[in-house]
């Protein structure tokens, strides 16, 4: 099974759920694609669904559609090709990515940060205790391998992108669908803001974090997988509310 599937559910199904709440519709489409970039589930070069499918799987007009993608084509996160073969195409360099994240970081208040950070808390906290209980030694394997990709990759790009693949797999894991949800749409907002060059994440330290996490999974421990996975969550939100109140001082 692939890492961002169970059951039907996709990290790009779950980042591109239907609209919910009120506010403006093309700021919220706006938001979804960009997490939809910024977490790897839709890679450059990869063609943005027909414009009337997409329009109806977010829940919203065409027009309106049309309008978050024009804001996308001048953020340099999409281009739009005419005629024949053409469409909407994702246009993911590393450099666009990190601008926009560290846009997005300046626009979020310190308690907006502590909050999001505090829902990620829990449900990272849930999603290892229950992967604990119930995950396969298929789950463990696979999340091994992201462990020794982060490890052993040097691209950095690529090593954002395998650790918040890490941390859906561990939802995954859990067999909740709502928590893999709720653990996609987590990642699609803070993964590129706590890999941004500022914070100064260490691979070697979230690899060996991850592997004891994975230790405690196998070794069916949901108390010792929970509080790893709290206190991984906590620590980085403490380095983005630093990096936040740093910029805001600038």
């Amino acid at each position: 099974m692939p890492i961002d599937q169970l059951g039907g559910l996709t990290a790009l199904s779950a980042v591109l759920a239907p609209l919910d709440g009120g506010g403006p519709r093309t700021d919220a489409v706006v938001q979804r694609i960009s997490a939809a970039i910024g977490l790897g589930v839709m890679v450059d070069g990869e063609q943005l669904p027909p414009e009337l499918d997409l329009a109806s799987q977010l829940g919203v007009s065409t027009v309106t559609l049309r309008e978050a993608l024009a804001v996308l084509r001048n953020e340099g996160l999409v281009h739009t090709k005419r005629g024949r073969g053409g469409g909407s195409f994702v246009k993911a360099s590393a450099d666009v990515v990190q601008s926009n994240s560290l846009a997005r970081l300046q626009q979020l208040s310190v308690e907006e940060l502590r909050d999001i950070g505090d829902e990620h808390f829990a449900v990272s906290g849930a999603a290892a205790a229950l992967a604990a209980r119930r995950g396969l030694t298929s789950d463990v394997t696979r999340l091994r391998g992201l462990v020794t990709r982060i490890r052993e990759t040097d691209a950095p790009f690529e090593c954002r992108r395998a650790d918040s693949r890490f941390h859906i797999e561990v939802a995954v894991s859990s067999q909740s669908s709502r928590l893999t949800r709720t653990e996609v749409g987590l990642q699609a907002e803070l993964s590129a803001m706590i890999w941004l060059p500022q914070v100064a994440v260490d691979p070697t330290e979230e690899a060996d974090s991850h592997h004891a996490l994975v230790d405690a999974i196998e070794a069916e421990n949901p108390d010792l997988a929970r509080e790893l996975a709290e206190s991984h969550s906590a620590a980085h939100i403490r380095r983005l509310i630093k990096l936040r109140m740093e910029l805001r001082n600038e």
